[in-house]
């Protein structure tokens, strides 16, 4: 099945990542519970998972916070027919951002690096976002034309807002819907502050990342409800995106799963607002060429 219901209209995958441990260790992959991410997860196993759900093409998202990893991705999008996008990484908080931009732009596979992102989730300090260092280099992105993917926990969420009440000229694409804490079932803080970033109009949110939030072994399409709507009702369908999150997925559901549990969430909308969720919000946010 096609997750829009329409299996005529395209799919968008707008969140995926891909790796290669004998080009680079993926160090955050600790522990027995990831255990089963600790293997090459490549383009040519994506290609058949996602050309049999229906899915058209994809966006390519960062993993690891070096420099040499977003050329990498830029030459695979160049090379593919599936890829249509890379949000990449900078070091946002030097001062030549802009040259470094400028520079992946340049690169083969220049004209496929739509956005950058940071694992602001890992930073110790809950308003990184709001440091003038880092505020000027999310003014670079701007300028550049390009978006920024939002990876915060929800405690995060308060500078987030601020952030992007800051910089207006800047798209925030909220990455996996901040985190909310499904496997406790509590909504609030996290809904709550949700509504509050949606508020901005220069903000969009990911429909990705739900079932590994939730309890990996005995989560249902229930259980994601309340967050799915919430996230719907805040950001609305022009402004809400899918993303399997693969394969990080894998440790819950796996691809065809995700993508039938996105479209079970969806399932109130009209044909029109379902296209945006599955294809139309990312092509336009992104500029994706499919």
């Amino acid at each position: 099945m096609t997750g829009t219901g329409d299996t005529d209209a395209p799919v968008v995958d707008a969140h995926h990542h891909l790796w290669d441990l004998s080009v680079r260790d993926q160090d955050w992959i600790t522990g027995p519970e990831l255990a089963p991410l600790r293997r090459d997860f490549t383009l040519s196993e994506l290609e058949s998972a996602a050309r049999a759900a229906g899915v058209a093409a994809t966006v390519l998202v960062q993993t690891i916070t070096v420099p040499e990893e977003t050329p990498e991705f830029l030459a695979l999008a160049a090379g593919s027919d599936l890829v249509a996008g890379v949000v990449g990484w900078t070091d946002l908080t030097s001062p030549a951002v802009a040259d470094a931009l400028a520079e992946l732009r340049e690169r083969p596979g220049g004209e496929y690096l739509v956005g950058i992102r940071h694992q602001v989730q890992g930073e110790p300090d809950p308003r990184w976002l709001t440091r003038p260092d880092v505020r000027r280099g999310l003014a670079a992105v701007a300028g550049a034309g390009l978006v920024y993917d939002l990876l915060v926990k929800p405690h995060q969420l308060p500078a987030a807002v601020e952030a992007a009440a800051g910089l207006p000229d800047l798209t925030f694409v909220l990455d996996h819907a901040a985190k909310p804490p499904i496997a406790s079932g509590e909504l609030e803080p996290w809904a709550g502050e949700i509504r509050r970033l949606a508020a901005l109009p220069n903000t969009v949110c990911k429909l990705s990342g739900l079932v590994t939030e939730a309890d990996w072994h005995s989560w249902r399409v229930a259980h994601l409800v309340p967050y799915a709507d919430t996230v719907l009702d805040a950001f609305g369908p022009e402004r809400l995106m899918y993303g399997s999150d693969w394969p990080v997925c894998r440790l819950a559901s796996d691809y065809a799963e995700v993508l039938d549990t996105a479209d079970s969430l969806m399932s109130g909308l009209g044909e029109a607002e379902r296209r945006e969720v599955f294809a139309g919000t990312a092509v336009r946010v992104y500029g994706l060429r499919i």
